[in-house]
C-alpha cells in the first residue's frame, strides 16, 4: 500500500513565463504532465493546488483532480497545507510536493522521497545529487545541501558548501550535493511549518526549508535514484522541455 499523497501546487502568475503551468510541452500543458508523471508513482492520491480555475480546467480536460486555494499565498507549502487541511488529512499522512514547474521529475523519486520519510524519524525528506561541475557548484541558482552521518540536513545554501579552506575551491568536492525541490512531509510537520513566520535564515538565503531547521525539524536526505533534468524556470528551459519530450514522444 502506498499510504501517500502527492500535491501539484501550480501558480498562474510567473514574471519570466506567462501563464507558466499551461505552457503547451509537446502538446500537452505542462502541469498535465507534471500530474502524469505523479500517476506514476503509485500515490493513492495526486491533486493540483492552484490558483486559477483556468488551470483547473485544464486539469478537468485531463481527469486531474484539483483544487482552487487562495489567491495570496506566499508559497506552494501553504497551498499544500491549505488543501490537507480542507480534505481533513491526518496528522500522520504523508504528503508530497511535487513542483509544477518539473514535467521531467522521474516517477521513482517521487515514490522514494515518500518511502524515505516512511522509514525515518524525520518531520520532513528530500533529495538531492552529487554536483559534479564547477558552474553549478558556483551557480547560486543550485541549492546545496550538507548533511549529518545519518543524511540528516545540517544546512542547505545557495553558496557553495561545504568550503574547501586550503585545497583549490573553484572546484566541488566529492561530497557536494545539489539540493532537488522535492519534499515530504507529515501532515502534522507541515501545519507547524505553515504557521510559523519565515525566519532571518530563510529571508537571506531565500529557502524556504531553513524554516524548518531554524524550528528544529529534521530533514532526511537521500541520494536520488535517477538525476532529474533541470525544473522550468527560463524560456530557455521551457524550450529544452518541449525538446526533451518531443523526442521522446
Amino acid at each position: 500500500m502506498a499510504n501517500f499523497a502527492v500535491v501539484i501546487p501550480a501558480r498562474l502568475g510567473s514574471t519570466r513565463i506567462p501563464n507558466k503551468p499551461l505552457a503547451d510541452i509537446a502538446g500537452k500543458p505542462m502541469v498535465v504532465r507534471v500530474w502524469e508523471l505523479a500517476c506514476q508513482s503509485g500515490a493513492d492520491e495526486v491533486i493540483v493546488a492552484t490558483d486559477d480555475k483556468r488551470i483547473g480546467a485544464a486539469c478537468d480536460v485531463a481527469g486531474a483532480s484539483w483544487q482552487l486555494t487562495r489567491a495570496e499565498h506566499a508559497s506552494g507549502t501553504d497551498r499544500i497545507a491549505e488543501v490537507a487541511s480542507r480534505l481533513g488529512w491526518p496528522d500522520e499522512k504523508i504528503v508530497v510536493n511535487l513542483q509544477g514547474d518539473e514535467p521531467a521529475m522521474p516517477a521513482a523519486n517521487v515514490a522514494q522521497v515518500a518511502r524515505l520519510l516512511r522509514d525515518a524519524t524525520a518531520d520532513l525528506a528530500t533529495l538531492a545529487v552529487p554536483i559534479e561541475s564547477s558552474e553549478e557548484w558556483h551557480n547560486s541558482a543550485v541549492v546545496k545541501v550538507v548533511t549529518d552521518h545519518a543524511g540528516r540536513a545540517l544546512y542547505f545554501s545557495r553558496a557553495p558548501i561545504p568550503q574547501p579552506r586550503d585545497n583549490d575551491a573553484s572546484q566541488p568536492p566529492a561530497d557536494a550535493l545539489r539540493h532537488l525541490g522535492l519534499y515530504s512531509y507529515r501532515v502534522a510537520a507541515l501545519k507547524a511549518l505553515t504557521a510559523q513566520s519565515p525566519c532571518a535564515l530563510e529571508r537571506t538565503e531565500r529557502l524556504e526549508q531553513l524554516r524548518a531547521l531554524w524550528m528544529g525539524m529534521t530533514i532526511q536526505v537521500a541520494v536520488a535514484q535517477v538525476a532529474p533534468p533541470p525544473g522550468v524556470d527560463t524560456p530557455a528551459d521551457l524550450a529544452a522541455m518541449v525538446r526533451l519530450f518531443t523526442r521522446g514522444g
